[in-house]
C-alpha cells in the first residue's frame, strides 16, 4: 500500500472550504492509503507565534480533524515537534541545499516581500524541513496544492542529490497528490472568490447557529432575475453552489426552479441555506467541543501518533547516518 504524508498548518479553525477541499479528501485517503497526518507546529515558528497560540492552535486543529472523521487508528495524527529524528534529517538535507536555489523559491520571495522585517532562516529553509518531514517516512505521495509544487520539486531534488552524493538508491522521489481535481471549490458569501480565512468570508465548522444565520443573511445578492432561465451571476451562483453541498436535491431543485421562473425570494433562500448549513455543521461542532474538553484523549491520540511516526523516522535516520558515515 502506498504511503501518503500530509502536513497541516495550525492556522486556526476549519471552515467549509477546508472541509469540502482537503479534509473530505483525507477521509477518503485514509481508507485507500497508508496515511500519516502531522500538525506542522515547527513551520509555524516562522511567524513567531506566542507559546499560548501554539498550544491553542495545535489543540484546535487536532480536535477539529478528529471531529471531521480522521481515524487515528487508520491514519496516525502526530505533532511535528514530537518527532525529533526529523530535525537531524533536516540538518543533513540543509548541508546539501544551496543558498541560491533556496532564495529562488517563489514562496520565500513572496514572504520576504510581504514581511521584510522577518526574513528568517526558517523561511529560507522551509523546503528542506518539508522534505525532511516527508523523506523521513519514505512517503510515496504528498497531498499538496498548486502553490506547493515548487517545494515538491525541491524535495525530489534533495532526494536525488543525496542518492547521487553517497552513491545509493535510498530515497524515493515523492510525487504530488493533487486531490484538487476531486475537491470542491467552496465559494465565499461575499460575492466573489473562494471561501478563506484571510478573505473574511468563511463559515467555520465551529460556528454556532446564530453566527451561521447572520453570515448567510449578509450574503451578497442582486435585484433578481429579469428573464426566464437567466444565467446566474457569480454572487447568486455562489449561493446555489453552497446549497448543492449542504441541502437536499429537492431543496436545491425547488429554489433553482424559483430562480428560473423569476419567482425567487432571496430571503427565503438564505433562511433555508442557513438552516441547512447549521444542520450540516451541528454534529461536527458538537464533536469538536467534546474533543476540546477531553485533554486526556487528545494526549493519547498525539502520543500514539508520535510513537508510530518516531519509529518510522528513526529507522530512516539510522540508515541515513550509516550511509553518511556516522557510527
Amino acid at each position: 500500500m502506498e504511503k501518503v504524508i500530509s502536513g497541516i498548518r495550525p492556522t486556526g479553525n476549519l471552515h467549509l472550504g477546508n472541509y469540502f477541499g482537503a479534509v473530505k479528501s483525507f477521509l477518503e485517503m485514509q481508507n485507500e492509503y497508508d496515511c500519516m497526518f502531522f500538525i506542522a507546529d515547527w513551520h509555524s515558528l516562522t511567524t513567531h507565534p506566542t507559546p499560548e497560540n501554539i498550544r491553542r492552535s495545535v489543540k484546535t486543529i487536532l480536535s477539529e480533524y478528529l471531529a471531521c472523521g480522521i481515524d487515528p487508528e487508520k491514519a496516525p495524527i502526530y505533532i511535528q515537534s514530537d518527532v525529533k529524528p526529523v530535525l537531524e534529517l533536516y540538518l543533513y538535507l540543509n548541508m546539501n541545499a544551496y543558498l541560491g536555489e533556496l532564495e529562488r523559491v517563489t514562496s520565500f520571495k513572496e514572504k520576504a516581500r510581504t514581511q521584510p522585517d522577518n526574513v528568517n532562516a526558517g523561511l529560507l529553509t522551509y523546503p528542506t524541513l518539508m522534505a525532511a518531514d516527508v523523506l523521513a517516512h519514505k512517503a510515496d505521495k504528498v497531498p499538496v496544492g498548486k502553490d506547493q509544487e515548487q517545494n515538491m520539486e525541491m524535495m525530489r531534488l534533495f532526494a536525488r542529490r543525496f542518492n547521487r552524493i553517497y552513491g545509493v538508491e535510498f530515497f524515493k522521489e515523492p510525487q504530488s497528490f493533487h486531490f484538487n481535481q476531486k475537491a470542491v471549490k467552496v465559494p465565499g458569501l461575499d460575492g466573489s472568490g473562494k471561501m478563506g480565512k484571510s478573505e473574511g468570508n468563511a463559515i467555520y465548522l465551529c460556528d454556532d447557529e446564530a453566527t451561521i444565520r447572520k453570515k448567510v443573511m449578509r450574503a451578497v445578492t442582486d435585484a433578481g432575475p429579469t428573464m426566464l432561465n437567466q444565467e446566474k451571476p457569480e454572487p447568486i451562483r455562489n449561493l446555489f453552489t453552497m446549497m448543492e453541498l449542504v441541502s437536499t436535491k429537492e431543496t436545491y431543485d425547488y429554489f433553482n426552479d424559483q430562480y428560473n421562473n423569476m419567482q425567487i425570494r432571496y430571503g427565503d433562500l438564505k433562511k433555508q441555506l442557513a438552516a441547512d448549513i447549521n444542520a450540516f455543521c451541528a454534529p461536527i461542532r458538537e464533536r469538536i467541543l467534546d474533543f476540546q474538553n477531553n485533554d486526556d484523549y487528545l494526549r493519547r491520540v498525539a502520543a500514539m501518533g508520535c510513537e508510530r511516526a518516531s519509529e518510522s523516522a528513526q529507522h530512516t535516520l539510522d540508515e541515513v547516518r550509516h550511509i553518511i558515515g556516522f557510527r
